[in-house]
């Protein structure tokens, strides 16, 4: 990875860089995994700042106390009327407590998914949804968030009502706009808008999720004045051949699974609350299998968990989902609801400047969530596993390491296998970003305890090393994952050695009919030295920066069935995780803005939906738009997203007006 290019020092940094600088310094580049695990046990907690959050104290959260939950498969709905050959299902977002924190502190109100037809499914993260190669899944896709009298229940989280957002308060004519004030408005406390987007997946417009066809709950109170769809709902449901399906608080989706098979995921992504929506708990593994593109056991280890599985069975093969979370001590969720958590700015807020009252540019939780739960342990066995980790933070990059210096194999990113297994030390995942791993317990010895440690670090990633371009993660909280605990195998592994595995075949995309440049960029406050937005948009003919918002004229209109290579300049300090919907692209190179090329590391061989966008480079990805529609791109910084880091696309001839 590049050297970081960030000049800038911010806050956190200035807070924990006299002290860790200094010990860093001290253990040098090869003892620092191992000194920052063995720091967390030394008492010094003048080394590392505690993350800001909520008032609970992550350091009073006991560690490795929960067993991992691996989440079983969802389980489909029976429907007169449904062909054989599609996989139906009913699922809801509903609220509800579980414990996420250990036994004996209180549980959590979360929202997330689960089968409308079996209420004990209910979980956060959301059971797995079991794809298979050319056969439909068909989704009725629930908003339930309603309590037991049918009304709707507010969001859990602070909702900033000042940004580009769905806005049902304004009605049909001001939904999904930027609402004007006349005084600095407090939270959005009405109904919650969601739509789900099935993040990896080569979906019909109709059915991608677009930001602007949520819907809200069919509750019994809705004001009458609101919106109870967004502006392209009624477009999508006439577009869809299910479109008689939609009912109020609904949307019918289909997705045809013809990509090879992949790791993919669901999420909400409602227009300027995706960061919330998300963070409340929605959010679950997608799962495509078999297919030209597929490996199957015992080649790999399994097997995976199935419809009806023990979640704290034995497997083999196991989606890992890893998010940073903050909390009260009542058990709650924290998200700050003022921008003056993020950098001290206390107002005066929209309208009376340009800065909005609530969102923050970034947020970096203080507790390290794995499958729903803080700091789990896994019992392995000395043998191979599957694990197909997913980046679900809001805004923080992951570099994971184990503590012994045990390998990962990777074999497959977002857009399925690599070309070839990749042997790494550590693995770097922006958020959003999947890896498809295997770790080779076999050799390691019986009693033998394990920490998934994070190296990345508590604020912005602007590339690097740790412990030499920025300090890692508090090795003492977020810093630390989850544990291994090695246990014997009573059977024998049929599983290869990652090492000696040939991977599916894998056909790169031909030569680009085209290639557009397009930017990364970020606005500062006129009154406040601090980001009140961040944007995409293009270059002009000199090679500046041209910041466009959501709402302006499609700049990309890639033509049907073209190949285009994009190049991403990033004018601002920081990465970027930059998702293309519909697509998976190939990582051409990367470019330092004056520099020379260099390749694609070797973990982006092979197809991927989110590119890491450094800062001051130009990234350059590979796509095929071979579905025609309406769709975005944005970066997965979720804040970023919220706040005007999306645009449109089209492919495509686009209908008039």
């Amino acid at each position: 990875m590049p050297t970081s290019r960030r000049g800038a020092i911010s806050r956190r940094a200035l807070l924990k860089g006299m002290a860790a600088g200094t010990i860093v310094a001290a253990m040098g580049s090869t003892g620092l995994y191992r000194g920052l695990l063995s720091l967390s046990g030394l008492g010094v907690p003048s080394a590392w700042a505690q993350i800001p959050g909520g008032s609970l104290d992550p350091t009073l959260i006991t560690k490795y106390q929960m067993p991992l939950v691996i989440p079983p498969a969802m389980p489909k709905t029976l429907r007169r009327g449904i062909p054989r050959n599609i996989d139906y299902y009913e699922i809801a977002v509903r609220q509800f407590q579980q414990q996420i924190l250990p036994s004996d502190m209180p549980a959590t109100t979360v929202w997330s998914y689960g089968s409308a037809n079996h209420p004990a499914t209910f979980n956060y993260p959301a059971f797995t949804i079991e794809a298979d190669f050319r056969k439909p899944t068909r989704v009725k896709w629930i908003n339930d968030l309603r309590d037991g009298d049918g009304n709707f229940l507010p969001h859990l989280l602070p909702v900033d009502p000042t940004l580009h957002w769905a806005n049902p308060p304004g009605g049909t004519e001001g939904r999904d706009m930027r609402p004007t004030f006349a005084s600095t408005p407090g939270p959005y406390t009405g109904p919650v808008p969601m739509v789900v987007h099935l993040h990896g997946g080569h979906s019909t417009q109709e059915s991608d999720g677009y930001a602007e066809a949520w819907y809200l709950p069919n509750a019994a109170n809705i004001p009458s004045d609101f919106a109870t769809t967004g502006s392209f709902y009624d477009t999508f449901r006439a577009l869809s051949p299910l479109g008689a399906d939609w009912e109020p608080g609904t949307a019918v989706f289909e997705y045809d699974n013809v990509q090879r098979a992949s790791t993919a995921w669901y999420h909400d992504h409602t227009l300027g609350m995706t960061r919330l929506n998300v963070y409340a708990g929605p959010a679950g593994f997608y799962l495509l299998r078999r297919g030209p593109g597929d490996l199957v056991s015992p080649v790999l280890p399994g097997p995976a968990p199935k419809v009806g599985s023990d979640p704290f069975g034995t497997f083999y093969e196991i989606p890992i989902a890893i998010q940073d979370r903050s909390f009260n001590a009542d058990g709650s969720l924290f998200y700050p609801d003022t921008r003056e958590f993020f950098d001290g700015f206390a107002g005066p807020y929209i309208p009376d400047s340009d800065v909005s009252p609530i969102w923050n540019p970034e947020f970096f939780g203080n507790t390290m969530v794995v499958n729903g739960r803080s700091w789990p342990f896994l019992e392995v066995e000395q043998r191979r596993y599957r694990f197909r980790f997913l980046n679900g933070c809001n805004g923080r990059f992951l570099i994971l390491k184990m503590s012994n210096d045990m390998p990962f194999w990777q074999i497959g990113t977002e857009g399925g296998f690599l070309p070839a297994p990749v042997q790494l030390s550590q693995l770097l995942m922006s958020p959003a970003e999947r890896a498809d791993v295997i770790v080779d317990f076999t050799n390691v010895d019986v009693g033998t305890e394990i920490i998934l440690l994070n190296l990345g670090p508590d604020e912005p990633f602007g590339g690097g090393t740790p412990g030499i371009d920025f300090t890692p993660a508090d090795p003492g909280t977020t810093g630390q994952v989850m544990q291994f605990r090695v246990i014997a195998s009573p059977g024998r592994d049929l599983s290869r050695d990652p090492g000696t595995l040939t991977l599916p075949a894998f056909n790169p995309l031909g030569a680009a009919t085209n290639t557009r440049q397009v930017s990364l960029n970020e606005v500062v406050s006129t009154i406040h030295d601090g980001p009140v937005e961040a944007l995409l948009g293009t270059l002009d003919g000199d090679g500046n920066p041209v910041s466009l918002l959501w709402d302006d004229p499609i700049t990309e209109n890639p033509a049907l069935n073209s190949t285009e290579v994009w190049e991403m300049y990033n004018f601002t300090e920081d990465a970027h995780p930059i998702h293309i919907h519909e697509v998976q692209f190939q990582v051409v190179d990367r470019q330092p803005f004056g520099g020379l090329t260099r390749p694609p590391e070797s973990w982006e061989g092979g197809f991927k939906d989110t590119v890491i966008a450094y800062p001051g480079e130009i990234t350059r990805v590979k796509a095929l738009f071979d579905r025609a529609g309406l769709f975005v791109w944005h970066c997965h910084i979720v804040e970023h997203e919220d706040n005007e880091m999306m645009r449109p696309y089209f492919i495509g001839p686009m209908p008039a007006g």
